[in-house]
């Protein structure tokens, strides 16, 4: 893939161009190159993942781990024209009518990023502001090093509020599934 031109703000429609190998998230139309995650990343996303698709079995929600695309398509858009395309690494949707083509096209109702050095300023300002101008109702940033949990839950005035934080000592609940919590020990205990 050539390199991204300065000049020019990309689409889904570009995304759906590039070399699959290549594993890319556009952001407000700029694209961002993703690493290999490592193997403690791979732990505390397949075990939140357990615990989550557990919970929602025989639900009418479904959880989604990475690679997954998301694209939030604002109003009036169509999906090609889409200038924000992720892949968190969970995402949980509540309405399947909005699966389709690679991934999910519109607001999930829970985003998880798992957030390493590399993808600290992505996770923590920019997925941030634009899941929250999106409207998901629920954010967790996990910090692996530190073994905590950030939990941003949307407000009234549709921002999110002072985060929650959850370390390897507690069970995370969430706010968007009142009867879940995150046995946060499992989440750790390995890494």
């Amino acid at each position: 893939m050539p390199l991204p031109k300065p000049d020019k703000k990309y689409t889904y429609a570009d995304y759906l161009t590039w070399p699959a190998e290549k594993k890319m998230e556009i952001i407000d139309g700029i694209p961002y190159m993703q690493a290999a995650p490592s193997w403690q990343h791979q732990s505390i996303s397949g075990e939140l993942y357990r615990q989550i698709s557990n919970y929602l079995v025989n639900k009418s929600c479904r959880v989604f781990a990475a690679p997954f695309d998301l694209c939030l398509v604002e109003s009036g858009t169509s999906d090609e024209e889409s200038d924000k395309v992720v892949q968190p690494d969970i995402v949980v949707i509540c309405n399947e009518s909005n699966l389709k083509k690679t991934g999910y096209f519109g607001v999930p109702t829970l985003i998880i990023e798992i957030s390493s050095p590399a993808t600290s300023r992505l996770d923590r300002v920019f997925k941030f502001n634009m899941y929250e101008k999106a409207g998901v109702k629920e954010y967790w940033i996990v910090d692996s090093d530190g073994k905590f949990i950030n939990v941003f839950t949307l407000q009234a005035n549709h921002r999110y509020g002072r985060p929650e934080t959850y370390t390897e000592e507690n069970q995370l609940p969430t706010s968007v599934f009142s009867d879940l919590l995150i046995d946060l020990e499992k989440v750790f205990a390995k890494i």
